[in-house]
């Protein structure tokens, strides 16, 4: 079981999650989002206490209204570049790290 990255890393992009993950490349980086490949995810758990956001479900415990986010990560995983260092957040992430329902912002 593979963990996924949900709504709330959308336009925020913290990636406080990529410096503990021991996988390479399992984290994916798109223009105002991370995603977690489902093929690389080695269930290790270490990146979910490290999310400031809190976005990051095991797949099987993904929130209902976030469901469609599991197949959002498997898609954007084999499109985007991996990430394997910290970088700083998007200059605004504060300001939209508690919103909802942002799925209409993901830059793909």
């Amino acid at each position: 079981m593979a963990y996924v990255v949900g709504d709330a890393c959308v336009r925020c992009k913290y990636t406080d999650c990529v410096d503990v993950c021991p996988v390479d490349d399992c984290f994916r980086e798109g223009p105002n989002f991370l995603v977690i490949d489902p093929e690389t995810c080695i269930d290790c758990t270490l990146c979910v206490p490290e999310c400031p956001a809190e976005a990051i479900f095991p797949a099987d415990k993904v929130p209902e209204e976030q469901k469609e986010y599991i197949q959002i990560n498997a898609e954007l995983a084999k499109l985007w570049p991996g990430i394997n260092d910290a970088k700083e957040p998007l200059d605004d992430a504060d300001d939209w790290v508690d919103e909802t329902g942002k799925l209409q912002y993901l830059e793909r």
